[in-house]
């Protein structure tokens, strides 16, 4: 059988193995480092490499191109200049040769430089003859056509101009240049032609409309992938149909907004529709999915205007928005049942959205309103009860027009969005929506219906505790926060409602899943109904305070109930906000600000009694002493030691009984209440005590309980003891360094600032140093 060592034995063997392991490792890697440190001594040095050879900052091609773009735009700002300052010294029969002479000679240069394979060359000088051409019908308007219409003109001029260089550019197939320069050309007849023509907004825009759409059918003709002069006349045909197609469709919905009969609404919604049609045609045959979908948006959009239009001429003010929202939900069923390609329903689908988030925005003013114009009550409460609820929640800010209109979209959005739940995955987003707006129009009604203050009130009251049980309950607390600010236009109102609130969000604590935000808001409505019960009874804010720390008590009573609960933190928190504000409401008064602090003390003594919140026992030593010194003060004490020595000697006898029984203890919690109840009231009365007697005996208190804190390393009498002796010292040497200070010149201080400012300079390493030997020394104490 193999022979098994005993485990300390085995553990030294290991131990001498890995030793032996680790001193073999280090030799090798001190023989490597030899062996690479001798390699690189006897191996040559590297010739220098040769310097690198400077980089062109731009390319052959690109070079190339900036020189003919430059040749061509002077070429072209030369024949500009000759048309418009030396046309009127030549004859007709020289203008005409030298114009045809050049225009001709360029429009065929290019032959010959495609022959030589010049095809940058070609398009530059193709370019130039083709503003030629548009210099050639200026210059024969103003020769022979001076007095024909300029528009009328112009537009002809652009048709023939367009026809002629599409025929050169199919002449030529080789040059990029002369198609799509045609078919910029061509935007212009139709909607010069109308202009010239006098017609009306309705003409134009419908010329700028089937341009585009001419533009869309040529764009979807060509093939997506097209290069050269077909690609570049797609790219140019795009950038038409939508440019022409949104001003179009701009004009059509500026016309159809300001019409006034309903021919005017027909004719201007016939050419929303034939935009519509466009924008819907061309999305449904773009290979891109992204630019489909918006482009089918923006034909949902054009469908709901384009319906609604001829309806807003018949329907009374108020009411277009709610009936373009009916139609924005008509096309978001409609597209749900017919079969259409996926980015076009989806397209329509966002259309049919953004009507509603349209519809939502314009009834803003509604929410803003109703739920924040209750909170001018907070500067004037209790000042009588309104007429309505319309009137309560008007204090500082004026109705909106139109709310009955407004609460009707609300309520329509909401239902549109409960429907839209049903759908998986749509479900969590949409039923909060739904959710949210249902309450935002629950809030509303009361002010909307102009029902009695005091109905308004009872149905926010259950509203706000029906939402406090729904999927999503975060709507409760604004809506309980909307209602205790609504109820302090009258003093019944305010005790009811916070009395229901405060009773309300206590029960539905019960449950685990509200309790995190019911319990701490049962609490805070606690606060205020004590605050405006003290109040209502005419009482002094300091008596209001005794009223106010029944908040704390019970927070406390709470959170030692709640155990490890998610709402204990939140109900303690509240409890010590509650505290804060009975503080404040009791600082004017001296002897119930002692009172006070001698409750809290009391409150967080016995949160210290629980096992998790040991830590609660040292603001509630210090409340205690604060106590004790306010009620000195307020007593207008002048030997406070008559009171804090009793205190202080039964406390420090607790103390070393504890330290006895637990060595463990810190000093602070043992020495320090003690050691403060004393020395701390003693000091101020000292600071204003001409006598002596009281500084010695105090400073030689504090030099005892300085000394016994070094003696026995203890940390709360070397601390206290010393603070107070440094400050009795000063108070007992300030005359002293008064009367110094003015018989010294006024340079000595500046002088001795700058002298100590150089001495700690020179010493600052060691100076750190001896500072950080302290905090040491002292960190090491209990």
């Amino acid at each position: 059988m193999t022979h098994l060592p005993p485990p300390a034995e085995e553990l030294r063997l290991l131990d001498a193995e890995l030793w032996r392991l680790e001193a073999r490792r280090a030799q090798l890697l001190a023989r490597r480092a030899w062996l690479l440190a001798s390699l690189q001594s006897s191996r040559p040095a590297a010739p220098p490499l040769p310097p690198a050879a400077p980089r062109p900052e731009a390319s052959a091609p690109r070079v190339q191109n900036v020189l003919l773009l430059l040749g061509g735009i002077l070429l072209t700002v030369a024949a500009i200049a000759f048309t418009l300052v030396s046309w009127g010294h030549l004859g007709i029969t020289g203008r005409a040769l030298v114009l045809g002479t050049v225009t001709l000679a360029v429009l065929a240069a290019p032959l010959p430089l495609l022959r030589r394979g010049l095809r940058s060359t070609a398009e530059s000088v193709a370019g130039l003859g083709l503003a030629l051409t548009v210099l050639d019908a200026y210059a024969l308007h103003e020769a022979a056509l001076a007095g024909t219409d300029g528009t009328g003109y112009a537009a002809a001029a652009a048709a023939v101009l367009a026809g002629l260089w599409a025929a050169y550019g199919r002449g030529l197939g080789a040059l990029r240049l002369p198609l799509p320069a045609a078919l910029v050309a061509a935007q212009l007849p139709l909607t010069l032609w109308s202009v010239a023509a006098g017609a009306d907004p309705y003409a134009v825009a419908t010329a700028l409309l089937v341009t585009a759409g001419l533009d869309t059918v040529l764009a979807l003709v060509l093939p997506a992938g097209a290069v050269g002069a077909l690609g570049a006349v797609r790219v140019t045909a795009t950038a038409g149909g939508y440019g022409l197609g949104g001003w179009g469709a701009l004009a059509a919905g500026w016309l159809s907004w300001t019409a006034t009969g309903p021919g005017d609404a027909a004719r201007a919604a016939a050419l929303l529709a034939f935009a519509a049609v466009i924008a819907l045609v061309a999305a449904a045959r773009l290979p891109e999915p992204g630019v489909a979908t918006g482009t089918a948006v923006a034909g949902g959009l054009l469908l709901v205007a384009a319906a609604g239009g001829p309806l807003r001429v018949f329907l009374p003010a108020g009411w277009a928005v709610p009936v373009h929202l009916v139609l924005g939900v008509a096309l978001s069923a409609a597209v749900r049942a017919d079969r259409l390609p996926e980015p076009v329903r989806q397209g329509l689908v966002r259309a049919a959205a953004a009507v509603q988030a349209l519809a939502l925005l314009w009834a803003v003013p509604l929410v803003v309103v109703t739920l924040l114009g209750p909170l001018g009550w907070a500067e004037r409460p209790w000042r009588g009860e309104p007429s309505d609820a319309r009137a309560a929640v008007t204090v500082h800010t004026p109705w909106p027009p139109y709310a009955g209109q407004a609460l009707l979209v609300l309520v329509a959005v909401a239902g549109v969005l409960f429907l839209a739940g049903r759908h998986a995955a749509r479900r969590p987003w949409a039923r909060t929506g739904a959710l949210v707006l249902a309450w935002a129009a629950c809030v509303a009604l009361p002010a909307v219906l102009g029902l009695p203050y005091v109905a308004g009130l009872a149905v926010l009251g259950a509203v706000t505790v029906a939402t406090a049980f729904l999927p999503t309950p975060w709507p409760a607390p604004a809506g309980s926060l909307h209602l205790a600010f609504l109820s302090l236009a009258t003093q019944s109102a305010t005790l009811t409602v916070l009395s229901a609130l405060t009773v309300s969000c206590a029960t539905a604590s019960r449950w685990p899943r509200l309790a995190p935000v019911a319990a701490p808001a049962a609490l805070g409505y606690a606060t205020a109904l004590a605050v405006a019960t003290g109040a209502a009874a005419g009482w002094q804010p300091s008596h209001t305070a005794l009223l106010v720390l029944c908040v704390p008590v019970a927070a406390a009573l709470a959170a030692a109930r709640l155990g490890a609960s998610a709402a204990t933190v939140p109900v303690e928190v509240t409890g010590a906000a509650a505290a804060l504000l009975a503080l404040g409401l009791a600082a004017p008064d001296a002897p119930m600000l002692a009172t006070v602090l001698a409750v809290c003390g009391v409150i967080a003594a016995g949160t210290a009694a629980r096992p998790d919140r040991r830590q609660a026992a040292y603001p509630a030593a210090a409340l205690f002493l604060l106590a004790t010194w306010v009620r000195l003060a307020a007593w207008d004490v002048t030997t406070p030691e008559a009171y804090t020595l009793p205190v202080t000697v039964p406390a420090l006898l607790v103390g070393a009984w504890r330290r006895h029984r637990a060595p463990l203890t810190r000093s602070w919690t043992a020495y320090g209440p003690g050691l403060a109840a004393t020395l701390v009231p003693s000091l101020a009365a000292a600071w204003s005590d001409p006598q002596w007697p009281r500084p010695l005996l105090l400073g030689a208190a504090a030099l005892l309980g300085t000394l016994l804190g070094a003696r026995h390393r203890l940390r709360a009498p070397l601390v206290l003891g010393g603070s107070v002796l440094v400050l009795d010292a000063l108070h007992e040497l300030a005359p002293y360094l008064v009367q110094v200070a003015d018989a010294l010149p006024r340079w000595v201080p500046p002088a001795l600032a700058g002298v100590l400012l150089l001495a700690v300079g020179a010493t600052y390493e060691r100076r750190l140093r001896d500072v950080r030997h302290v905090r040491e020394v002292l960190g090491r104490m209990n």
